[in-house]
């Protein structure tokens, strides 16, 4: 399938019901067709992994082809250009997510934005530093623990930020780091009660947050298993 026929398939699957459903999730989208995400995912079976596809699709404009190129892009041709030129589009939450999740953390230069785009005064390439850290935390198995240790005076810093999909992706970074193995859990613990003893209401939300579930029993039982695991 090319990108016609991609975005006529795209328009046979979209519905009114699904677009009023982004409304509600505050996914505000210049065009968008509404298909949901299981639809995209199925697409995205049959057509593999095709870089120069998902760029087609990200420049149609439509939020669900933009969704759909970074499900078939390919980490590894991913360019700094690209990367600047597509978050400079972001619409909303979802299509930065969800490039952060599914394309960009395993591309090479994930680690560089991460920091870079931290300390965006953009909205979304901001969080986009943030959810970059999440991903990576969550998703690079062989990062030594100082590479996460220095996203945290950077997450302290974003955490000052009032914006709400900020601070949700601060949030994110925090409690990823922290869920990573007991030595990241004990410092991101350190930042989240500062945060939390802040008199900013931003900062405030952020810590209170992150020590609910970094301290959370369950957490402390995983990341002791983790630790056995890693010990044998």
């Amino acid at each position: 399938m090319d990108k016609d026929q991609v975005l006529a398939w795209l328009e046979r699957q979209g519905t009114q019901r699904t677009r009023k459903g982004m409304a509600r999730y505050g996914l505000e989208a210049k065009r968008a067709f509404g298909v949901p995400m299981g639809a995209l995912l199925s697409l995205q079976r049959r057509l593999g992994k095709d870089h120069a596809l998902a760029e087609a699709l990200w420049q149609s404009g439509w939020y669900e082809a933009r969704l759909l190129a970074a499900l078939v892009g390919e980490p590894e041709r991913v360019t700094l250009r690209q990367m600047n030129a597509w978050a400079a589009g972001f619409e909303n939450w979802g299509d930065c997510d969800t490039v952060c999740f599914k394309l960009w953390d395993q591309s090479p230069f994930a680690w560089e934005k991460a920091r870079q785009w931290s300390a965006s005064p953009r909205l979304y390439v901001k969080r986009a530093g943030f959810v970059l850290m999440a991903c990576l935390a969550g998703h690079d198995r062989t990062a030594p623990d100082q590479r996460f240790l220095a996203f945290l005076p950077l997450i302290e810093k974003g955490a000052l930020d009032e914006r709400n999909f900020v601070k949700k992706g601060v949030n994110w970074a925090l409690r990823g780091i922290g869920r990573r193995n007991p030595p990241l859990n004990e410092a991101a613990v350190v930042v989240a009660r500062r945060l939390a003893a802040s008199e900013a209401a931003a900062p405030r939300w952020v810590g209170k947050d992150a020590l609910r579930e970094l301290t959370s029993p369950k957490v402390r039982a995983q990341l002791a298993r983790r630790a056995r695991r890693a010990s044998t």
